[in-house]
C-alpha cells in the first residue's frame, strides 16, 4: 500500500505546475457533453485524491451534467460517474482534440 501511495505522489509531483497551452482547458470550463483527456493537475492535494478515484493522466473525461445550482458537476471517467465540486475541477487540466 505504501508503494502505491509513493508512486501516486511521484506522478502528481511530476504533473504539477505545468503551463497551460492553447489546446488545454480546465475541467471546470467544459460545457455539457464536451470531452477532454486528463493532462495534469494544478494542486497536489486534490491531484492525489482524484488519482485515487481513477482520474489519471491519459483518461478520457466527459462532462455529463451539473447540479441545479451549478455545483457539483458530474463527469464520466474510467467507465464510471464521479461528482466533483467546481473548485476541485478547476485543478484538472485537460487536453482537447
Amino acid at each position: 500500500m505504501i508503494f502505491i501511495f509513493e508512486r501516486i505522489q511521484l506522478i502528481s509531483h511530476f504533473l504539477l505546475n505545468r503551463k497551460i497551452c492553447m489546446s488545454e482547458i480546465l475541467l471546470s470550463e467544459l460545457k455539457l457533453g464536451e470531452q477532454g483527456t486528463i493532462h495534469h493537475f494544478n494542486d497536489e492535494n486534490i491531484a492525489l485524491k482524484l488519482m485515487e478515484m481513477g482520474c489519471l493522466p491519459g483518461e478520457l473525461v466527459t462532462l455529463q451534467r451539473f447540479a441545479p445550482m451549478g455545483d457539483p458537476m458530474a463527469i464520466t471517467v474510467a467507465g464510471y460517474s464521479l461528482s466533483l465540486r467546481k473548485k476541485e475541477a478547476a485543478c484538472v487540466v485537460l487536453q482537447q482534440p
